[in-house]
């Protein structure tokens, strides 16, 4: 069974939003009524709010075996035009959940589609990733081994129920485990402060989050009570690692993983949690990187995606005999641990016919004091054929074009660094946090 808490830890609280709440035994009598009113449904899409209702339409079609479709309340028209139509759905689930006489229904197969999670489109239209029952069901009890998480632990976070990070593994994760959701509602230091302070353990979080939460150090002994900071969706700066460190005497936890794969590695919680590693593949799951280092990250396993929605042409574009081509890119530690050092399309730039990852150049960059935030992308060049290029938020004591490049050139090697820096009051982001570089080419 994917959730089989519903029905063995009734009287615990499941959800808990803003205003919300709901035990087990609540959540599994509302949920079997939405189930019943999607017999009959072949895919459903579902607003996806961060409250209480999306939680139960989700849960609900997963008891159903109906595919979710789950909808970014930000989206525009042209892109939800291109979802709509590209997933089909029989129902859009907004404000009036579906609801008949509570049944049980049989456990779907593990092939069966789970959830249809639309990427951010960086390279063309959204695609559909199709990913299994038994892709959330193997990895979430992966990352339960790795993470040593049980149902006593309270995972306390604010991120979007959209994704595969605050849904697959925010909502479902604490519900197959039989712990219980604490969703903020929306974010702020304060707020996870407050619930780590008083009954969460464990948080989950994106790299902005981590980085408000090092300029807040009044909350700092809140953070400290923490079982486990965990920290996704995109490299966390050392140097924030080290900050929360010294404040909360805290190691944040790093994983990674995409939409296609949901994880492929993690720092153990009883590991060694080194700044800037992600840590080596979960238990089920292979990893390898292919050609020089760096270079590009392969995953194969039970986390795998079925294929891209109607795409057949992508999905056997994205696979190399049996593996999946993630497009990013990685070293290996010594000790097998991943480095990831940016994407393939956007983070490699070849400059004077050396290979060079734009994360190691943000990395080095943001250990200056002068540096806020960083980006680091490539543009054509007559001599190099590329040449690195810093995209600065300064700090109030800013630094020079000069001091920067001086700056990377000691802690790296000379030709890795930036031959140009373009100072900017912010860069641009999406909603979990990742920069958009292409905005900023």
């Amino acid at each position: 069974m994917l959730l089989p808490a519903l029905a063995t830890t009734p009287a615990k609280v499941a959800l808990r939003f803003p205003g919300q709440e709901l035990t087990y035994a609540e959540l599994a009598d509302r949920a079997r009524a939405v189930a019943a009113g999607l017999v009959g449904v072949r895919r459903v899409a579902v607003w996806a709010r961060p409250d209480v209702r999306t939680c139960l339409a989700v849960v609900g079609a997963l008891l159903a075996g109906v595919p979710v479709v789950p909808l970014n309340p930000k989206l525009g028209e042209r892109e939800l035009a291109h979802i709509l139509t590209d997933s089909a759905p029989d129902l859009v689930v907004d404000d009036v959940l579906p609801s008949g006489t509570p049944v049980d229904l049989p456990e779907p197969d593990g092939e069966a589609p789970a959830l249809i999670v639309y990427t951010s489109g960086t390279t063309g239209p959204p695609k559909g990733v199709v990913l299994p029952r038994r892709a959330l069901a193997s990895n979430l009890d992966a990352l339960a081994a790795a993470w040593e998480w049980t149902a006593d632990d309270v995972v306390v976070h604010g991120l979007p129920l959209f994704h595969v990070h605050g849904l697959g593994v925010g909502v479902i994760g604490p519900l197959r485990r039989g712990g219980t959701v604490h969703h903020l509602g929306s974010f702020s230091v304060a707020a996870a402060a407050e619930a780590l302070d008083t009954v969460g353990t464990m948080m989950f979080g994106v790299p902005t989050m981590y980085h408000r939460i090092a300029a807040a150090p009044e909350h700092a002994p809140a953070f400290a009570k923490a079982r486990l900071l965990v920290s996704g969706s995109a490299p966390l700066p050392v140097t924030v690692h080290r900050r929360l460190e010294e404040l909360t005497g805290q190691r944040v936890v790093e994983r990674y993983g995409l939409t296609e794969t949901l994880m492929n590695t993690s720092v153990r919680a009883a590991g060694d949690r080194r700044p800037g590693t992600v840590g080596p593949p979960l238990d089920g799951v292979e990893v390898r990187v292919v050609g020089d280092e760096p270079g590009e990250v392969e995953v194969r396993g039970p986390n795998l995606f079925l294929e891209y929605l109607n795409r057949p042409d992508a999905t056997r574009e994205a696979f190399a005999d049996g593996w999946f081509r993630t497009g990013d890119l990685a070293v290996v530690e010594p000790d097998g641990a991943l480095r990831i050092v940016g994407r393939r399309a956007t983070d490699l730039i070849k400059s004077g016919g050396y290979k060079i990852g734009a994360g190691e150049v943000e990395n080095a960059l943001l250990e200056h004091p002068g540096v806020a935030e960083v980006a680091v992308t490539g543009e054509p060049d007559e001599d190099l054929g590329e040449r690195v290029v810093a995209w600065v938020v300064p700090t109030a004591t800013p630094a020079t074009e000069r001091d920067l490049a001086d700056h990377v050139a000691r802690l790296l090697t000379p030709h890795k660094r930036p031959r140009v820096v373009r100072f900017l009051d912010a860069l641009p982001r999406n909603d979990m946090g990742k920069v958009l570089k292409r905005e900023l080419r």
